[in-house]
């Protein structure tokens, strides 16, 4: 577990998890070209995420795409999380989740 709360310390690294759960098996070099600093950066910023477990990489020729792993925070979130406070959870975040996109439509209509 201490490798995934350092792995998601980072900016970095939580925009790299980011983009490959939101594009699954994206291609390390599509991963790298959403970042201002060198390839060799964010090469290791992903090699942290492997190392973590929240990131599977898989070598399809010369091309290497990136896959999510949820299992580690799955286990993290189970760990300290009792069956009745993951079904307030779940609606407290759903609240949550609905306030913050009607907030963002809303300074988007304010422009």
């Amino acid at each position: 577990m201490d490798a995934v709360f350092a792995a998601l310390a980072h900016a970095d690294r939580r925009r790299i998890l980011d983009l490959v759960k939101d594009s699954p098996g994206v291609k390390v070099g599509d991963v790298c070209s959403h970042f201002g600093t060198s390839r060799i950066a964010v090469l290791k910023h992903i090699q942290v995420l492997e190392d973590a477990g929240l990131l599977i990489r898989e070598r399809e020729g010369r091309t290497k795409r990136l896959y999510h792993n949820a299992v580690p925070i799955q286990q993290i979130y189970d760990r300290w999380t009792t069956e009745y406070s993951k079904h307030w959870a779940g609606h407290i975040s759903s609240i949550k989740y609905r306030i913050e996109e009607a907030n963002k439509e809303q300074h988007n209509g304010d422009k």
